[in-house]
């Protein structure tokens, strides 16, 4: 294998170090980091995403507070939770585990929580902070592309930059936090024509579209640095990316697998947040 191997479970057990150092600095000054995680309905994906969730807390020190609801809970039952959750001053992080049931409009859900609550970046409160470069939390996964890049011996700066992808959750973020690094940056999507070509001139390519082989060798610039946050099955009903690994790996100067690259991430920078929420709620940013 020619690529460096970009290892997301190492360098985000270094981001949980920091965030339980963090914590415990934060318990010494009475504040004890809490997060509030609310499930609807039984979606057996989602049950795992949220055990993992709490996993984290409890190994980084962080208080983890549940809400399971049943699937037929109201709309206006859900926002109500949310309303006390906000009023809740012991209460730094909500979290409302998406997607939530087809009764329930997820936008009505994100604008309830409060901006200095939302630990996922969605409210557009966040998402303007981001775009304007102000302080406060990063949303998680692209957040942790980041430190992946960075936490492996990488600059961003001067790199042409492609991203795969248009969503509010990686595609568009990933494109700010890049571009705050000085990266030169090009969002790609399903209109896009030679999407190969473009990738070609890439010195980093963000693949976040959910397809299988959306990422090719004969696509890759020799070196190039590959970021694939696609969580996919292949035709032997493997998990795999969006990036044919084996293949680009050759070309390729750094890339990280999947799973163990940006997966482990996510939630290691949900933890950062949880700790930013904790300061900000008190005063200490």
């Amino acid at each position: 294998m020619k690529a460096q191997l970009i290892d997301g479970k190492l360098i985000s057990a270094e981001i949980k170090a920091e965030a339980a150092e963090e914590a415990a600095a934060l318990k010494a000054q009475g504040i004890e980091p809490c997060l509030a995680v609310v499930l609807v309905g039984d979606n057996s994906a989602s049950k795992v995403y949220v055990s993992n969730k709490q996993k984290a807390c409890e190994a980084v020190g962080i208080k983890s507070v549940s809400h399971v609801l049943p699937g037929e809970t109201t709309e206006e039952e859900l926002l109500n939770l949310i309303d006390e959750l906000n009023a809740d001053k012991s209460v730094h992080g909500i979290l409302v585990q998406m997607p939530v049931p087809k009764h329930i409009d997820d936008r009505k859900v994100i604008m309830a929580i409060s901006p200095d609550k939302d630990v996922d970046c969605f409210h557009p409160v966040n998402v303007g902070y981001l775009h304007t470069g102000a302080k406060g939390f990063l949303p998680c996964t692209p957040a942790g592309i980041i430190e992946l890049i960075k936490r492996s011996g990488h600059s961003i700066e001067g790199k042409n930059c492609v991203i795969i992808g248009r969503s509010n959750i990686v595609g568009k973020p990933v494109a700010m936090l890049l571009m705050q690094e000085n990266g030169t940056v090009t969002i790609c999507h399903s209109k896009t024509k030679d999407l190969a070509g473009i990738c070609r001139g890439a010195d980093i390519i963000v693949s976040a579209t959910g397809k299988v082989d959306t990422v090719t060798a004969d696509m890759v610039k020799e070196g190039a640095i590959i970021i694939d946050v696609g969580m996919n099955r292949n035709a032997e009903g493997k998990l795999c990316g969006d990036v044919d690994f084996e293949n680009v790996k050759e070309v390729a100067g750094a890339i990280t697998p999947v799973p163990g690259g940006v997966g482990p991430m996510t939630i290691a920078m949900l933890m950062k947040n949880c700790n930013t929420a904790a300061r900000i709620q008190n005063g200490l940013m």
